[in-house]
C-alpha cells in the first residue's frame, strides 16, 4: 500500500510540475528533460518525498550519475529539474551550496571549413534535403528552429528569415540569401507544404527531427568527409565564417539569438583571420 501511494503521490507532483512549465512556456523538450530526471531521482530514492534533503542529491549525483558516467551537462539537468520541484512542489529552496555541481566544460565549437560546407551541401539528391541543410548553414539556424518555420517566415521582399519562438523563446530576423530564395522557389513548386516549410509524410506536419539528422549523416557519407559532424556544427561554421569575413561580433550576436555576447565570443576562438597572420616562431629558426 506505501509503495502504490509513493507512486501516486510521485506522479501527481510530477503532473504539478509540468502543468507549472507549461503555464510558463517552458519549451516540450525542456518539460520532457526535467520530468525525466525528476522521475530517475525521486524512483532512486528511498524515503518520503518530504524527507529528502540535500545530502539525498549528493547521494545520486555520486551514487547514479558519476558512478554510470553520465554527462555533466545531464547532471546538471537533473540538478536544475530537482530544484525547481522542491521550489514549486514542495515549497521548499534546497541549499545550493549543499548541491554540488560539476565543473563546467568549456569545448571549442567545431567549424567546417568553407569548402567542406560546399561540399557538404551540394551532396543531397533530394531538393528538399539540399535547402534544409542549406538553410542552417546560411542562416545560423537551430534544429528546431529551421523546422518550426512556416512559408509566411520567409519575407523575399525584404530578403529575411523570420524566426519565431527560438531559444528563450525570442523571435529575431536573419538575411535571407538570393542563392536560397531561389532553390526554395523550385522547392515550392515541387512540394507545395500546407502548414511548415518543411513537411514529412504527412502534409501540414512537421519534418521529423531524427529524420533531418539522417538527411545530415547520408550528405556526409556521400561527400566523403570523416568528422563527426553534427547539425549544430553548421550553425558553428555560419558564426566562424561570418566572423572571420569581418562582421562584427555584435551583429552575429543578434544573427544567432544568443542572450549574452560571452556565449559569442567562442567564436574568436576558433576563427583562422587573426590566427593565420601569427607566424610560428618555428619557421624563422
Amino acid at each position: 500500500m506505501y509503495m502504490k501511494a509513493r507512486e501516486y503521490d510521485q506522479q501527481s507532483q510530477e503532473e504539478e510540475l509540468k502543468q507549472w512549465m507549461l503555464n510558463r512556456r517552458y519549451s516540450e523538450n525542456t518539460i520532457k528533460v526535467y520530468i525525466d530526471c525528476l522521475r530517475l531521482f525521486l524512483s532512486n530514492s528511498n524515503k518520503p518525498i518530504d524527507e529528502i534533503s540535500e545530502a539525498d542529491v549528493q547521494k545520486f549525483n555520486t551514487g547514479y550519475i558519476i558512478a554510470r558516467g553520465l554527462s555533466s551537462s545531464f547532471q546538471n539537468q537533473c540538478i536544475n529539474a530537482i530544484k525547481l520541484y522542491f521550489r514549486i512542489s514542495r515549497r521548499r529552496n534546497l541549499n545550493p551550496d549543499l548541491v554540488m555541481r560539476p565543473r563546467r566544460s568549456k569545448p571549442l565549437p567545431n567549424v567546417l571549413s568553407k569548402e567542406e560546407v560546399k561540399v557538404l551541401l551540394d551532396s543531397p539528391r533530394n531538393i528538399k534535403h539540399r535547402i534544409m541543410l542549406s538553410l542552417i548553414y546560411s542562416c545560423g539556424l537551430r534544429r528546431g528552429e529551421l523546422l518550426s518555420l512556416k512559408p509566411a517566415d520567409i519575407d523575399s521582399k525584404r530578403m529575411l528569415v523570420i524566426i519565431r519562438s527560438g531559444k528563450g523563446r525570442k523571435d529575431r530576423v536573419v538575411p535571407l540569401s538570393e542563392k536560397i530564395l531561389e532553390q526554395l522557389r523550385e522547392y515550392n513548386r515541387m512540394y507545395r507544404p500546407v502548414v511548415y516549410l518543411f513537411e514529412g509524410h504527412t502534409a501540414g506536419a512537421a519534418y521529423d527531427e531524427r529524420s533531418l539528422q539522417q538527411v545530415l549523416k547520408q550528405a556526409v557519407e556521400r561527400c566523403g568527409i570523416k568528422k563527426p559532424v553534427t547539425l549544430h556544427w553548421l550553425r558553428h561554421s555560419y558564426a566562424t565564417h561570418l566572423l572571420e569575413a569581418g562582421t562584427d561580433l555584435r551583429y552575429i550576436q543578434e544573427l544567432l539569438g544568443h542572450s549574452s555576447s560571452k556565449t559569442t565570443e567562442i567564436y574568436t576562438h576558433v576563427s583562422t583571420h587573426a590566427l593565420g597572420k601569427i607566424r610560428s616562431p618555428f619557421d624563422s629558426l
